[in-house]
């Protein structure tokens, strides 16, 4: 499998992480939608940090929706990823490439800007569960890790990297999610702070060839467990049937509309590009004449 995830639990048992390769993943979404490559990054992230938060906290059949509702330049970002690990999102505005920062990287922050960071849960009941903290940074790890602890109560940190290349396309992308389980002492915790701080950059690591369970074992120790590896991908289930469901519901005014002023309807898939056409006849069936 080229794009996978591991969880894995260190030696005292105190500590999960999460380790993720993820470049087909975003390459996939950067190539459908076109993005630039402040799109491309700060999508890129969320895409990764969605996934990882889905193995995290998700059970067989449920799903979550991740929303950056930055002020920035790149707009909204939503993020869906289902517990079998498929994730698909999109942002508002994909043809965004902005200044590089002062550190001569892609100025995510800047792309991204101000404003709200929302995670809601489908777990199957009535009503989903939404969690809403401010976006703390705008670099989007932060975001999540501020999100886990603030929300959740689950001491977090994150790490998340999409490489962008000249020309927008995509050279590697990964991240990971550690978090600290109740029996953890802070001295534990700091000591695997200081390794995280001593990490190379993790666009550098994976173009070095560093895999999920290097990245483990230099995160939480040689001895860790692995527990779970599991293939991700982008993967939109988008369908004809599914956007005819939805143009049903629409009121009969709106559907006589398109029938007789333009003559039937295309709509396109936010987070594949595929379009989807219906003609007057279709249509006709759909408002039930």
């Amino acid at each position: 499998m080229n794009d996978y995830l591991i969880k894995a639990i260190d030696k005292t048992k105190n500590l999960r992480l999460l380790t993720i390769t993820a470049t087909d993943m975003v390459a996939t979404c950067q190539e459908s939608q076109d993005l630039w490559r402040n799109s491309t990054a700060a999508l890129g992230r969320t895409l990764i940090g969605s996934t990882l938060l889905a193995a995290a906290s998700l059970v067989e059949h449920e799903e979550l929706t991740v929303r950056v509702l930055g002020d920035g330049p790149v707009g909204p970002i939503v993020v869906t990823a289902k517990s079998n690990l498929q994730v698909k999102g999109y942002v508002k505005n994909p043809h965004i490439a902005l200044p590089a920062n002062d550190k001569g990287h892609i100025d995510v922050k800047k792309g991204v800007g101000k404003g709200w960071f929302e995670v809601t849960k489908d777990m199957g009941l009535k009503e989903p569960y939404t969690g809403q903290v401010p976006i703390v940074s705008g670099e989007i790890a932060e975001d999540f890790a501020y999100y886990l602890t603030k929300s959740e109560q689950i001491p977090s940190a994150v790490g998340l990297s999409v490489f962008v290349n000249p020309n927008n396309t995509v050279r590697v992308a990964g991240g990971f999610m550690l978090q600290a389980l109740p029996g953890a002492s802070d001295q534990l915790i700091d000591e695997t702070i200081k390794r995280i701080d001593q990490l190379p950059p993790l666009s550098t690591a994976f173009m070095d060839g560093m895999t999920p369970e290097e990245l483990a074992k230099r995160i939480i120790g040689d001895d860790c467990k692995i527990l779970e590896k599991d293939p991700v991908e982008y993967h939109c289930d988008c369908s004809k049937e599914k956007y005819a469901k939805i143009i049903a519901t629409l009121s009969r005014k709106q559907l006589t509309e398109m029938i007789e002023k333009d003559h039937g309807a295309e709509l396109t898939c936010s987070f594949c590009k595929k379009k989807y056409h219906f003609t007057e006849d279709e249509l006709k069936a759909l408002r039930k004449d």
